[in-house]
């Protein structure tokens, strides 16, 4: 079976910090390659329920880990200045050893942004202020002082430091087919595609290299990345009551996902890897994820090593 990366998104709402450390521990301890937070600002789906925050959650995990990967999935630009989050990045990068994956897009939930008082333009305006703070940011790791002119955002010889040693991955999440996917031929290390359009990876993906193509650049040299809910059981009728309680929550809105047995499991994440996905940023299903997690890591990731 092909290579692939595990990643988990880390218990986040509703949770305590003991939790989310815990989960992120273990995480490491199994073998998972990266951890990611959602960077909302309010509980999904209801607004009340109290969630961390990534960016001040994501230095804390670095503190308590050594070797996972972490990151966002996704931040959208416009929450936070982009040359302040470039900062952030910097900072992140030294508490972690290097360990940062950025991860960046337009932004859907609107009441998270009116209700905190930020702008949320149409989509045109955001993916035009993503694709402006990823040129913003990587100059901002590369180069000693800025001035930016963008139509969105400005800096003025501006200093950022520390810098990363290397320029972090990037990842973009999203899925819209005519810019957004043009934006991550150009400029995406990762592309990350929502848990909703699962079903249809195959077809963004050949929509990508289309995009790559015309903008001259080797689809190889982008990872592809399916966000996906896994529900896993110990055998057939464990995992069919975990899938029917996994239905009657969230009532498919999370996509198709992967569920079953740890066989069944492995053969779609396998047909994922088929079509070129080599990456997944898995939510386990259950009020502790740590007992899904360790069940998929000892019976399905050694398939895939």
């Amino acid at each position: 079976m092909a290579k692939m990366h595990f990643g988990i998104n880390l218990p986040q709402i509703k949770r305590s910090w003991e939790e989310t450390r815990s989960m992120a521990q273990t995480a490491e301890s199994l073998g998972y390659d990266s951890v990611w937070f959602n960077d909302h600002i309010y509980g999904i789906p209801m607004p009340q329920l109290p969630i961390l925050e990534a960016w001040t959650a994501l230095p804390a995990v670095a503190a308590v880990t050594s070797r996972v990967q972490m990151g966002t999935v996704v931040s959208p630009v416009g929450f936070r200045n982009p040359a302040l989050l470039a900062k952030s990045v910097g900072t992140l990068e030294e508490i972690s050893g290097g360990r940062t994956i950025v991860g960046l897009g337009g932004g859907w939930y609107g009441d998270e942004f009116t209700g905190y008082g930020m702008d949320f333009p149409p989509v045109k305006t955001r993916l035009e202020q993503l694709e402006e703070a990823i040129v913003l940011m990587r100059r901002l790791w590369s180069e000693e002082q800025v001035t930016f002119e963008g139509k969105h955002f400005h800096t003025k010889e501006v200093f950022c430091a520390p810098k990363p040693a290397k320029q972090p991955p990037l990842l973009l999440g999203g899925g819209g087919e005519k810019v957004f996917l043009r934006i991550c031929a150009e400029h995406a290390d990762i592309w990350n595609n929502l848990a909703v359009n699962q079903e249809h990876i195959g077809k963004k993906i050949d929509v990508l290299e289309n995009h790559c193509d015309a903008v001259g650049r080797d689809p190889a040299q982008i990872t592809i990345s399916q966000q996906t809910m896994v529900v896993i059981g110990s055998d057939q009728a464990d995992a069919e009551a975990k899938v029917a309680k996994a239905n009657k929550i969230f009532g498919g809105h999370l996509g198709k996902g992967i569920a079953g047995t740890a066989e069944q499991c492995a053969e779609q994440i396998q047909e994922l890897a088929d079509l070129g996905c080599t990456m997944l940023i898995i939510e386990f299903f259950g009020r502790d994820p740590s007992e899904p997690a360790r069940l998929f890591a000892e019976s399905v990731m050694p398939r895939f090593n």
